[in-house]
């Protein structure tokens, strides 16, 4: 009698040998599993609080944090960090970041209001943005925020805002120039090049009720080249040096904005994440270096050392999230290649047009792995998470695990044909908290308003 356990039978199938992929002359990287997040397994967080859900890890964002601040405060002793809430304004989220010591960074009136909500005082907020309503800009001065001006507009609007409170308030001004590195970001601030960062220094330098106290850029996003900011750092010291000895003004801060990458791959870059995006304290080295050579000799002639404000986002938050989402279909595309329906898309993962995230199973999976399309739930063909990638056969219901994905999508994200999930967050005890409540029907009616006359409920006025 054959005892034997016969394997299950698999059809035969023939693949493509292609560069990158998996064949017999070398593997691709692998998808490592990942079952947990901090301790709790995949499937229970399914199970409780469904899919697709936003997992956020508290531990790994203090973590991303501390070691942001450890990389430049131990090379240089004045450094202050803002939080972006652009990036993701999730009140835990911002309210862990104020914990860890760093200010709120807002672009507009919403986020001020938000910030000031979470309890963070004016004097902590830095007001970024080109767009501030009077409304704001007179809430901010009363309340003693960081105004960093965007155009001359802006200015006068908010000299005439300082006078009529009778104040003295104490501004920066953000520059826009070439770096050499990265493209320049010329719709924001003041052209340095062209003049225009040294006419509006001088229009501040006449105004009984404006005072230059600081200089803010921003060179660019997810920049992979650390020679970038030792540039940045070099211009904008020598435009604080001209802009001191022909106003007489002293900076006392010096705002290098963000744009640090994160462990995520761009489209079109082909090399592991780990070999091409730096570690904050590359970033930190190169920025540190120009900043001390260049400021040498400041507290000889009776000049401070500027503080130097980092805004970094993405850098911070990405890897300290991720997306669990489910399969809900399988087809064949016309091709060849497998598509699988998953039941997140880009209305929650916007990061997905310009990232190719990683995309893990929670279990070893079986089966040939060959290329497949991964696409989001929504009737648009551009809802593509993932153009190419090896992942073998899935059964309906598997969870797939998406990181990182804690930038930008929080806040990006879109209420389109699917209502918006969950967001939990483990902590660092283990216990896990909903910290953004799934959206139903109640909710988005919430804002709706009906007019009497189109009260009339269906089937009334149809026609068959």
């Amino acid at each position: 009698m054959d005892t034997r356990v016969r394997k299950p039978w698999q059809a035969p199938s023939i693949n493509t040998h292609k560069v990158g992929i998996l064949n017999k002359f070398g593997g691709a990287r692998h998808h490592n599993v990942v079952a947990e997040v901090d301790g709790v397994a995949v499937h229970e967080l399914v199970q409780k609080f469904g899919s697709p859900l936003f997992v956020l890890s508290e531990r790994r964002l203090r973590d991303s944090m501390r070691r942001l601040r450890r990389a430049f405060t131990t090379r240089y002793p004045k450094v202050r960090f803002g939080w972006s809430y652009k990036t993701n304004y999730l009140n835990a989220v911002c309210n862990i970041l104020h914990q860890e010591g760093s200010y709120a960074e807002v672009v507009s009136k919403f986020e001020y209001e938000k910030a000031r909500a979470l309890g963070v005082p004016g004097k902590y907020i830095l007001f970024n943005g080109p767009h501030k309503t009077r409304e704001a800009l007179e809430v901010a001065v009363a309340e003693g925020a960081r105004i960093h001006v965007d155009n001359l507009d802006e200015l006068y609007m908010l000299e005439e805002v300082a006078k009529e409170a009778d104040r003295v308030v104490e501004i920066a001004i953000r520059l826009n120039f070439a770096t050499g590195y990265t493209d320049p970001w010329s719709r924001f601030g003041f052209n340095l090049e062209a003049g225009q960062a040294m006419e509006a220094a001088r229009r501040v330098a006449v105004s009984s009720h404006l005072k230059l106290t600081g200089l803010h850029s921003h060179i660019g996003t997810f920049v992979l080249d650390v020679r970038a900011y030792a540039s940045q750092v070099r211009i904008m010291c020598d435009f604080m040096n001209a802009v001191e000895a022909q106003t007489g003004c002293v900076i006392d801060s010096l705002d290098l904005g963000g744009g640090f990458a994160s462990p995520n791959a761009l489209h079109g870059i082909y090399l592991p994440s780990e070999q091409v995006v730096p570690a904050p304290e590359q970033y930190a080295e190169a920025i540190i270096n120009e900043l001390l050579a260049a400021t040498d000799g400041r507290e000889a002639r009776g000049l401070p050392r500027p503080t130097l404000i980092l805004e970094s986002g993405r850098h911070v938050i990405d890897n300290s999230e991720l997306l669990i989402t489910s399969v809900v279909a399988n087809k064949r595309l016309p091709d060849g290649r497998r598509g699988v329906v998953l039941d997140a898309g880009v209305n929650l993962l916007f990061t997905a047009f310009w990232y190719n995230h990683e995309v893990r199973p929670t279990r070893a999976l079986t089966g040939i792995p060959e290329e497949t399309v991964l696409y989001g739930p929504l009737c648009m063909n551009i809802d593509v998470v993932r153009a190419s990638i090896m992942l073998p056969p899935m059964n309906l219901g598997e969870p797939l695990v998406i990181t990182p994905a804690g930038a930008y999508n929080n806040t990006q994200w879109m209420q389109f044909i699917e209502y918006r999930p969950n967001v939990v967050m483990v902590a660092e005890d283990g216990e896990v908290h909903v910290i953004r409540e799934a959206e139903d029907l109640a909710f988005m009616n919430s804002r709706d308003r009906l007019p009497e006359h189109l009260r009339q409920p269906f089937p009334h006025g149809v026609v068959d």
